[in-house]
Order: structure tokens, then sequence, then C-alpha cells
């Protein structure tokens, strides 16, 4: 179970606060609809499909601002563990997308790639094989099927237009996959699409790491696991982590991220309580708040440098401003 504001899930959605309950069910509902698994496993005889609704309980109240979200339990294994989950979606990604087209898409290339990840590094495919699951291929008819535009755009510059170009340059621009393609003609028509799969060199958010000036690496070399899992702890029960889920600079899936979290109690809640001692609590408040409106797209895949570089960058000049 994951705790939201309603503010938080408008954001996640493109909702606007106007007309707020409503909108809000829609949002609820969009959240429901899209946010789903389809899981496929590779059995002796061939492959067992699997779907899975992750969030099928959602409970919110007409007087306050708290959301309950409960995941399925079905979901948890390839959540937690992400054993063969060939088709795992990252529902961040999703959340970006905006057209229906980009959506199914991805989770069509998601699927593909995740098989290439798997048996890249699992063997038990032959080298052609693997490559063509980075390199997939499907034809003009089953593209349409899966895109739900058999009796649509019927001239294939239309539909390249409006359903594949559209859907490409949103995959690209807000999930984790860049994706290019090739068609591929028969006479003079063009009878299929193959695609070109390669995931985003992504800078981690773990840049926390345990250094020997870190007074807690000197208290437990043993174990910096335990080290880092302490630092979390510590992260996730801060009110700066509260502000920062509020101004939606940290999302509830981030603070799953063991090691973005021990980096934020590490290294940037240190430089909050600092600014917190100048200017109060509402002087951090402001300062998230600031920081919340310039975010850009790219700091939000490496969000704890970020949030770092922003304090660091403040701090000097609240400084000069007391003395």
């Amino acid at each position: 179970t994951i705790y939201l504001s309603k503010k938080e899930l408008f954001a996640f959605f493109d909702v606007s606060d106007n007309d707020k309950h409503s909108r809000f069910k829609q949002a609820v509902e969009k959240m429901q609809k899209q946010a789903f698994f389809e899981i496929r496993e590779e059995k002796n005889k061939g492959y067992k499909m699997k779907s899975i609704v992750p969030i099928p309980y959602v409970e919110w109240t007409d007087y306050d601002d708290e959301v309950t979200i409960r995941f399925d339990q079905a979901i948890m294994p390839y959540l937690i563990e992400l054993k063969q989950n060939f088709t795992q979606y990252a529902i961040s990604d999703i959340m970006e997308l905006n057209s229906k087209y980009s959506i199914v898409l991805y989770k069509w290339l998601s699927m593909h790639y995740n098989q290439y990840e798997h048996y890249s590094s699992k063997g038990g495919r032959r080298e052609e094989q693997v490559e063509a699951y980075r390199h997939p291929s499907i034809s003009m008819q089953e593209l349409r099927a899966m895109t739900d535009t058999v009796n649509e755009y019927k001239r294939f510059t239309h539909f390249e237009t409006r359903v594949l170009k559209k859907a490409i340059e949103e995959i690209n621009r807000y999930t984790h996959l860049n994706v290019a393609y090739d068609k591929i003609k028969k006479g003079r028509s063009i009878d299929s699409i193959v695609f070109h799969i390669t995931k985003k060199p992504v800078a981690r958010n773990d840049f926390y790491k345990l250094e020997e000036q870190d007074p807690i690496y000197l208290q437990d070399k043993a174990n910096k696991e335990q080290a880092e899992e302490l630092l979390a702890g510590k992260a996730l029960k801060s009110k700066y982590t509260k502000l920062l889920l509020d101004n939606m600079l940290l999302s509830p899936y981030e603070m799953t991220d063991t090691s973005l979290m021990a980096g934020l109690q590490a290294h940037v809640y240190p430089l909050y309580d600092e600014l917190k001692e100048l200017r109060g609590l509402n002087g951090v408040k402001d300062h998230l708040s600031y920081v919340s409106s310039k975010q850009e797209a790219y700091s939000k895949r490496n969000v704890a440098k970020y949030l770092k570089k922003a304090i660091e960058q403040y701090l000097p000049t609240v400084k000069r401003q007391d003395l």
C-alpha cells in the first residue's frame, strides 16, 4: 500500500485541479486502466501469458487530500524479484505517455527488449534470435490490429504520421527506451516495420556511495548494505521526504530505491538542515517549491544529484544575504 496526495495524482496524469471531484475520478480511472502488466513466460511447449491489473483498490475522501493505493498481491513477485517477467513495464514511463498508440507500442517494444536483456545475460537462444528481440519485426496487418486502426488511416502516410511517428516520438522523449524503425516494402506497398531498440544510458540515482569519510562507514565497514538501509530508513521518516512528495520532486515509487533514499539522507537532507537553521522550515518549503517549478524532464532520472546541486547553489546566496 502506498499513499499519495490528490495533487500528486493530478500531476501524474495531467489532470487539472478544476472541478476536483469529477476530475479526480477520471485520474483514478485512467490510472487503473493504463497501469496493467502483461507477463509472458516461456514454458516447455510455448508461452504462458498473464494479464495483471496491479492497482485494483483506490480509496479517498472528499474532505482531505490523502489517497490510498493498494497493489494486487499477484504483481508483487514481478515488482520485487523481477524473474522472467518479459513484459514488465515501468509505470512511471507509462504515466508520461499521452497517446493510446504510444502506450500500446511501448508495451510491445518493452516485451521484446526485456527478452533481449534476459537471453543476453542468461543464454538459451542463438545469437541471431537474441538480436531479433532487439530488432523486432511486425507486419502492417498485425500493427494495425494491435493499434486498433484496421479501419482508420487507410493511407500509410497518414498512419505513419498520426500513429507511428507520434508514438515513437513520445516513447523516445518520455521512456527509458530509444526507438527507430525501418519500413519494409513488398512490391510498392509497405509490408512490415522493423524496430531498433536501445536503452537510454541513465545516470543512476544511487550516487551515494559509502566513503571512508562517512561516519556510518567507519561504524560498519563489514556491512555497507545494512548501513545504506539505516540511512534509507531515516530518510523515509524525515519531514523533508514529505516535502519532496508534496512538491512532486519525489514519487512513492522512488521511495522504494534504497540507494536513492540513502543518498538523500546522507548528502541532501543535512543541507536542508542548514537552510532550516537560516530561514526556518518555511525557507526549505519555498526552496523546494522553486526547484519544482524549474525542474526539467532530464533531471527526473537523477533526482538526488539534481536536488543536491540545487541546494548547494542556493545555500551560499542565503548565507551572504544573512551576513
